[in-house]
């Protein structure tokens, strides 16, 4: 199996897409990007219950975004190593993402901030890339956290030409 680059995004479905849906198994994904990982070391690393993190592991190995890389059987258990495909996920198409991500979307907290600049294409790539970079490193913190009293919370970030292209 050729070892994809993990900066790399990849294109998804929709139907992929609702499995990231989920604060936890973005976390269990966050775990899973350098290192190749059995549901108990993930559970260890989240403090959290291996049944419960076999559980999302396995929808995302059955959804496709992660990849059985090792089986091991030491002292008649086997071990499954998982890892993460990609750092990013992409969709195409105009369906949302995340459904709790929608205007419509009836939420007791909502902040929405909102501003347009003008970039070319080197300040786009450096303002992805810094977006990028925030959100993995609260992904990162909110790996750390272990059974502290928390909400989960959907961020997502739209950057959209203005421009027409004919």
């Amino acid at each position: 199996m050729m070892d994809q680059d993990q900066n790399q995004s990849i294109e998804i479905s929709v139907e992929q897409a609702k499995l990231l849906g989920s604060a936890q198994r973005v976390k269990i994904l966050g775990t899973m990007l350098d290192t190749a990982k059995t549901s108990k070391q993930v559970a260890d690393e989240l403090g959290d219950s291996p049944g419960s993190i076999h559980y999302h592991i396995q929808k995302l190995y059955d959804g496709g975004l992660i990849d059985l890389v090792e089986t091991r059987t030491v002292g008649g258990i086997v071990e499954k190593y998982y890892k993460s495909k990609a750092k990013w996920f992409n969709t195409k198409g105009t369906q949302t993402m995340d459904p709790v991500l929608a205007e419509d979307y009836d939420a007791a907290t909502r902040t929405r901030i909102s501003l347009r600049l003008q970039l070319n294409a080197d300040q786009y790539e450096e303002m992805t890339k810094e977006f990028k970079e925030l959100l993995e490193k609260w992904v990162n913190k909110t790996i750390a956290t272990k059974g502290e009293d928390s909400k989960e919370y959907a961020v997502g970030i739209n950057v959209v030409s203005t421009e027409t292209f004919k």
